[in-house]
C-alpha cells in the first residue's frame, strides 16, 4: 500500500528508511530520536551525524541504519511550535517531510516509515500535525511511487480533528445497528429482490405456499418442462452481467480521470491496479473496492452497485462500513482523511490488502 498508518515501533520497521524526528545539531536526544539511536548503535550513529550536522529546521540528512532493519535513516528537523506563528511552523513541517521523501527517492529507496515529526516535547498539536504529514506525503504520491508508513507508538495518542471525529460519531450513533440484531441488508439487494420475485411466481401459481424467509431458496416447479426465470431474477443477473473491471474501466471513463488518478487517489499501487482493471479471474477485495469508489468520488448508489458486482455490500451492522458511508454521502472523497479515521477507530484501512 503506498501510504498507511500503523501501530509499532519504528525501530523494528522492515523497511529501505526509517525517519528521525531528529535536533538541528543531529545530536541523540529523548523519544523516538533516542530509541532510533539505541536501536542503531548510538556511538556509530552520532560519529556519522556529526559529519552532517548542522542542519537547518525543516531540511533532513542521510545516515546508514547500521543495527536497524532499515538500510538508512533520514534525520529530519522539525519545527517547535509556535501558536503565534503557526503558518511558518506548518511550511517547516512540511518540509521536513518533503526533504526526507527526497532524500530517499535519491537514495533508491522504496519505502519509508516516519513517526509523526515534531509531535512530542516540540510541541505541535498532534491532529494539527497529522493533517501536516498527510497532506505532504499525499502531494508527494501524486507524482513518485512508494511505500510510505506513519508509524504510531501509542495509539490513544493518535488524534484526529475534533470536528471531524465529532461528526462521524454522531452519525454512527444515527446508524450503526449492533450485529445482534436485524443488520439492514442480510443479502445483497439484488439477491433479495430476485428471490422475492421468485417467491411471489411461486406463491400465485400455488396459494397454499407460504411466504418463506428471504433467506430461503424459491421452490423449483416439479414440471419437467423448464421455465422462464421470473422477471425480477431476470432483471438482476443482467444487472450483474458486466465483469467487475468492465464496470470499473466505463466508471473511470464516466468521471473523466485516468488510470493513474484513479489508482493513486485509491492508496493502490500500479500492479496492483493494473491485476484489477485486465481481470483474467482476479476479484479485489471489499476495502479496495471501497478505495476505488472513493478516488472515482462515486455516490452512494453507485458504490452500492460496484460491490454488488463483486458480490459485496455495505451494511449498517459494521461500524467500518457506516464510517465510509458517512464519508461517501458528504462528498469528502480523501482516502488519507477517511483511513485517519478508520485508524483511531481500531479499523482496517482503504486501499490494497483488502
Amino acid at each position: 500500500m503506498p501510504f498507511t498508518i500503523i501501530q509499532q515501533d519504528i525501530t523494528q520497521m522492515q523497511v529501505d528508511a526509517i525517519v528521525n524526528a531528529a535536533n538541528t545539531e543531529l545530536a541523540m536526544g529523548g523519544g523516538v530520536c533516542g530509541a532510533i539511536f539505541r536501536a542503531a548503535g548510538p556511538e556509530k550513529l552520532q560519529a556519522a551525524c556529526d559529519k552532517l550536522s548542522p542542519i537547518k529546521t525543516g531540511q533532513a540528512a542521510i545516515t546508514p541504519g547500521f543495527n536497524l532493519p532499515a538500510r538508512f535513516v533520514i534525520h529530519a528537523a522539525g519545527p517547535v511550535y509556535r501558536r503565534w506563528d503557526a503558518k511558518q511552523s506548518a511550511q517547516l513541517l512540511r518540509s521536513a517531510y518533503l526533504e526526507s521523501l527526497k532524500l530517499a527517492l535519491q537514495n533508491g529507496c522504496r519505502s519509508i516509515a516516519f513517526p509523526l515529526i515534531s509531535s512530542g516535547i516540540y510541541g505541535y498539536p498532534k491532529d494539527e500535525a497529522l493533517q501536516v504529514a498527510s497532506a505532504a506525503i499525499k502531494d508527494f504520491l501524486e507524482d513518485h511511487d512508494m511505500e510510505v508508513y506513519l508509524v504510531i507508538f501509542d495509539r490513544a495518542a493518535f488524534a484526529v480533528s475534533k470536528e471531524l471525529l465529532g461528526a462521524v460519531e454522531s452519525y454512527i450513533d444515527e446508524n450503526y445497528v449492533d450485529a445482534r440484531q436485524l443488520t439492514r441488508r442480510e443479502l445483497l439487494e439484488t439477491e433479495y429482490n430476485a428471490l422475492t420475485a421468485g417467491m411471489v411466481t411461486s406463491s400465485a401459481e400455488s396459494p397454499a405456499a407460504s411466504a418463506p424467509h428471504p433467506a430461503c431458496a424459491p421452490s423449483f416447479s416439479s414440471s419437467p418442462k423448464p421455465k422462464a426465470a421470473p422477471r425480477g431474477l431476470a432483471a438482476a443477473i443482467e444487472k450483474l452481467d458486466e465483469p467487475f473491471n468492465i464496470a470499473l474501466l466505463r466508471l473511470i471513463d464516466a468521471k473523466g480521470k485516468t488510470d493513474v488518478q484513479v489508482y493513486k487517489r485509491a492508496n493502490i499501487d500500479r500492479k496492483l491496479f493494473s491485476k484489477i482493471r485486465t481481470g483474467k479471474g482476479y476479484m479485489p477485495g471489499k476495502r479496495t473496492i471501497l478505495a476505488l469508489a472513493v478516488a472515482l468520488e462515486l455516490t452512494l448508489d453507485e458504490t452500492d452497485d460496484l460491490l454488488e458486482r463483486a458480490g459485496y455490500a455495505l451494511s449498517h451492522s459494521q461500524k467500518f462500513d457506516v464510517i465510509v458511508e458517512f464519508f461517501i454521502i458528504n462528498g469528502r472523497y480523501d482516502i488519507f482523511e477517511i483511513n485517519e479515521v478508520l485508524f483511531k477507530y481500531d479499523l482496517p484501512l482503504l486501499g490494497a490488502g483488502g
